[in-house]
């Protein structure tokens, strides 16, 4: 069998094609897979919680509907590896923590989760995060180090670097992630696989995230079309988020293959404050934004016209930090992660009226840089400005701590401030093999759209979208 062929590479929308007619089924992928993740995952640790006979159950409920000829939707039967900061009925949800108990009732499924489950799709395990997903590597007190497959020496991303270890290890087809300053877009990009950031209210959240309107929810695939269909369900209504808005597309995947013929892109290769860009990473990324001008897209080489925005999302997630963790009891703190501990010392130094200016001033960047997108569709730049580097490190080279992993992030944590929606795809390797992520950033709510130029670009190179080797 060539493995494109092997259930453990293949797509969401390829399973269900599968399941429909018959030759494969959901029982069979599902023990596959954790046949799989039982063989290798010790090498890797993306996983913090497997429970084979929850999985092995929603299997042989979804091969009784296929069977029966009543799917509850394209992504019944297909298994899904959910990020340890979405609470999970029935499993504990760590958050990658020695300070949650885990001895407690997990009555609750987050939004995202509850939608998943209604389309029939199977629960694989909980991946794992660093500490309440405070950072761009993937490591905690709780479940220690994860490696990225293309090389286990690396980190594979974070904070949601369990789900893209999985997804770049053929662990999952399907895994959920959060973002709150790029942490579905780095694993992404360091892992060579696909995530999307939707627009924020587009999935609701629950609980909160305790960085507020910074956090979004998003799809993470190895496909485009999966991350689509992936969307259809996550958009779904939840009253228990507010800050939820209304879906106004029925399909993301409908018109997923229109392309980007006569689209105005505005390729920016620093964002107009990045201070360092591998030069391998810069020069995919030229490759990619010429290749979006092939397809017949209007690529102009700018920078938007604004101010570095570092000093307003630090406030802002320092801040959050302080005021969610600094009032644990001493004994509590301790058990936090070392640079964990340094974020809440840091945000319990911002006063009150720091803290509302840093939210002022991120209104006027937002609005800033939504002006200057009126004459654009798309925006292009790395999704990060380095590759995945060493596990034992929080970023490449020697930073200031202080920073932790905002220096080699620029190009992210920009568009959690703005909400808009932004996705990280493969668009090559590096001279050691290693994968480099292109960031596609849409107009505020046009998710469908940033999907159609992913896909375009996904559809029009082929040999990026390869996985790792068996490790």
């Amino acid at each position: 069998m060539d493995e494109t062929d092997d259930p453990q590479w293949m797509s969401a929308a390829q399973l269900s094609a599968l399941y429909e007619s018959g030759d494969v089924s959901p029982v069979e992928v599902a023990e596959g897979l954790l046949a799989r993740i039982d063989a290798l995952d010790a090498g890797l640790n993306a996983f913090c919680l497997i429970d084979q006979g929850v999985t092995l159950a929603a299997a042989e409920a979804s091969q009784e509907r296929w069977m029966m000829g009543a799917p509850l939707s394209p992504l019944d039967g297909v298994p899904v590896a959910i990020k340890d900061l979405l609470v999970t009925k029935g499993w504990p949800t760590l958050r990658g923590s020695r300070t949650v108990d885990p001895n407690q009732a997990w009555n609750d499924d987050a939004p995202s989760v509850a939608r998943l489950r209604e389309a029939g799709a199977v629960p694989l395990g909980k991946t794992t995060t660093p500490e309440f997903g405070f950072k761009g590597s993937n490591d905690s007190p709780l479940t220690g180090i994860t490696r990225n497959p293309w090389d286990v020496s690396k980190t594979p991303g974070g904070s949601s670097g369990g789900s893209s270890a999985a997804l770049a290890a053929g662990f999952a087809p399907l895994a959920l992630g959060t973002d709150g300053g790029g942490s579905v877009r780095i694993p992404a990009s360091f892992t060579g696989t696909f995530a999307l950031k939707p627009s924020f209210g587009r999935v609701a959240a629950y609980p909160l995230s305790p960085f507020g309107t910074l956090a979004h929810v998003g799809p993470m695939t190895r496909t485009v079309t999966d991350a689509a269909l992936m969307l259809n369900e996550m958009a779904k209504a939840d009253a228990r988020d507010w800050y939820q808005v209304p879906n106004a597309v029925a399909d993301y995947t409908a018109g997923l293959e229109d392309g980007v013929k006569g689209a105005r892109i505005a390729y920016c290769p620093t964002l107009g404050f990045a201070e360092y860009v591998d030069p391998d990473v810069a020069e995919a990324v030229k490759h990619a934004a010429l290749a979006f001008q092939a397809m017949g897209a209007q690529v102009d080489e700018l920078d938007p016209p604004l101010d570095d925005p570092s000093e307003i999302f630090r406030a802002l997630w320092w801040g959050a930090a302080g005021q969610a963790f600094g009032s644990l009891p001493d004994e509590k703190r301790a058990l936090l992660d070392p640079g964990l501990q340094m974020m809440v010392e840091g945000g319990l130094k911002y006063s009150l009226s720091q803290y509302f200016e840093a939210g002022l001033s991120r209104g006027r960047y937002g609005a800033g840089m939504r002006q200057w997108m009126e004459n654009f569709d798309f925006i292009l730049t790395p999704a990060t400005a380095v590759p995945a580097f060493g596990v034992d490190r929080i970023g490449p080279g020697e930073l200031d701590p202080y920073w932790l992993w905002m220096k080699w992030t620029p190009f992210s944590y920009p568009f959690n401030l703005t909400q808009q929606p932004a996705a990280s795809i493969n668009c090559g390797f590096t001279k050691a093999g290693l994968p480099i992520g292109l960031q596609i950033v849409g107009r505020m709510f046009d998710d469908a759209g940033v999907l159609r130029a992913a896909r375009a670009f996904e559809a029009a190179h082929p040999e990026h979208q390869r996985h790792a080797p068996d490790y």
